[in-house]
């Protein structure tokens, strides 16, 4: 079936390392492609996304829409027959558990401007 186009992807990380190669079918979505990931992940790292949400797939400098398909985030140019496609992957943890206190941020600034001869 032509509809049934196999793709190689690997999975680029913050550090360089990378998950894959692995093969999809061309109606894979970005959604599995990253339920793939959470699931791979290497052990070791600093940085574990939690869940689905937690990651974004960068793929020719655009973020992925979890309900496209692999076939359409294919690039159409410079492709090599036979090749295997390189998706960086962006952990972003949820911001409940980053956010910081903005009255930190006022005294970090304040004690910044006094001067020092």
């Amino acid at each position: 079936m032509p509809d049934e186009e196999l793709i190689d992807i690997k999975f680029r990380l913050y550090d360089g390392s990378d998950i894959g190669p692995f093969r999809y079918s061309s109606a894979s979505t970005v959604d599995m492609l990253k339920q793939r990931i959470v699931s791979d992940w290497p052990k070791g790292k600093t940085i574990v996304p939690k869940a689905v949400t937690e990651i974004k797939l960068i793929s020719s400098g655009k973020i992925l829409e979890n309900n496209k398909t692999v076939g359409q985030c294919k690039i159409p140019y410079g492709e090599v027959p036979g090749g295997v496609i390189i998706m960086h992957v962006v952990v972003q943890p949820s911001l409940a558990k980053t956010k910081t206190g903005r009255r930190e941020d006022k005294i970090i600034l304040q004690c910044d401007v006094t001067g020092v001869i």
